[in-house]
């Protein structure tokens, strides 16, 4: 089961998961993270920036989850422009050393392939930064995706790209198609930390947590791994069984253990 941190907000888990980053980063000077982006990680970006302030991070690695098909990479909601704009520039990383999935059309067929050697030549990530859609979806791994699916190309649900069009002008903007990390391409990080805040996510986070392990319910797929941490506030814990459990074993925590 994953170990389950129920905080009082949003910005009392930003801090707590880039406390444990930058431990990782003190350890391993050219760690690899892997960076989602969307609203629910910005408390763990917004929490570093000050944490960092004076360290050599020039060394760090990063691969983002996911990009669009089709869009320039200069667009601004492209993911590409989304972790400059919102991880390289403010933290100072090496934008060199920071990876994000092709998705241009011409050579798409093996971009899935390009980005798996990338990794696995990085020797791996160390910490998988997570969000879950209200479906149950991590990265763009739509319900009924496969736990040993790899990097791929996804055709985006109506939900999804509904969920996505508030940052574009409209729906007809919000590409079609997505380069994503497969299940099992996540699931090969060392340390997965997912996080999730409000009543919108109460829901699917239960369903990961303590429900079946189904591909209709990506997120589930957690699981599986031996190093997983859900990270999430009172609101989107409000549907979990044992949420009394998660925080009495929390709070009995070894220090030394970090997350």
């Amino acid at each position: 089961m994953a170990e389950v941190v129920i905080v009082e907000n949003a910005a009392a888990a930003g801090a707590l998961v880039a406390d444990e980053i930058v431990r990782l980063i003190a350890t391993r000077p050219d760690a690899v993270l892997g960076l989602a982006t969307g609203s629910t990680p910005l408390p763990v970006y917004e929490a570093l920036h000050g944490r960092l302030a004076g360290t050599d991070v020039s060394q760090v690695r990063g691969f983002a989850l996911d990009e669009y098909v089709g869009i320039d990479p200069k667009h601004p909601e492209s993911y590409r422009s989304v972790i400059t704009r919102e991880v390289v520039e403010p933290l100072g990383l090496n934008p060199d050393q920071i990876h994000v999935p092709n998705g241009a059309t011409a050579g798409i067929e093996h971009a899935g392939a390009d980005y798996e050697a990338a990794i696995e030549a990085a020797g791996g990530v160390d910490l998988q930064i997570l969000g879950i859609g209200t479906d149950g979806h991590i990265g763009f791994n739509e319900p009924g995706s496969s736990f040993a699916s790899r990097t791929r190309v996804k055709t985006l649900t109506q939900q999804t790209r509904e969920d996505n069009a508030r940052f574009f002008d409209s729906i007809d903007q919000v590409p079609m198609h997505c380069m994503t990390q497969g299940l099992g391409t996540i699931l090969q990080a060392r340390h997965l930390v997912l996080l999730a805040f409000g009543d919108g996510k109460a829901q699917a986070v239960a369903d990961a947590v303590e429900g079946p392990l189904t591909a209709m319910l990506p997120g589930s797929a957690i699981q599986l791994h031996p190093h997983a941490t859900v990270v999430v506030d009172e609101a989107a814990a409000s549907r979990l069984k044992l949420a009394d459990y998660y925080r009495y074993t929390f709070d009995n925590k070894p220090a030394w253990q970090g997350l």
